[in-house]
């Protein structure tokens, strides 16, 4: 019996492409790894992080009406290496956490901000 091996992607629809791709590259540090164009018309770009093998799609399809997400149905979480560091970062870029930082009781620190879209990210300090 054949089983899934590996996770490949996750999709993510968006209303705007570019801004989206350049959120994830400048905020995050993701690099796009290739960008085409479905046979059915969608546009399609794959980003991810220096660590990992799985891939994000950020999918632009005009075709399926806009996007509305819904508050607290899905995120992406990343690791950082510190969330003081990285909400510097955000603040030279003129944004600021939507919620956190929090310290679970193992002592990892989590906190999220807001992606276009309305997607939610979530970015965690692992406990030293």
């Amino acid at each position: 019996m054949n089983l899934a091996k590996k996770l490949l992607h996750t999709r993510y629809r968006v209303n705007d492409l570019e801004r989206t791709v350049k959120f994830y590259r400048d905020l995050l540090g993701l690099e796009e790894v290739r960008r085409h164009k479905s046979p059915r018309g969608s546009e399609l770009v794959f980003l991810k992080t220096p660590g990992s093998e799985e891939l994000i799609e950020i999918t632009y399809f005009p075709g399926s009406g806009p996007v509305q997400v819904q508050p607290d149905l899905t995120h992406l979480a990343f690791e950082v290496e510190s969330l003081e560091e990285f909400g510097k970062h955000l603040a030279a870029h003129g944004l600021k956490y939507s919620d956190g930082p929090t310290t679970s009781s193992s002592g990892t620190t989590f906190a999220f901000i807001d992606a276009p879209e309305g997607y939610e990210i979530e970015l965690i300090q692992r406990a030293k």
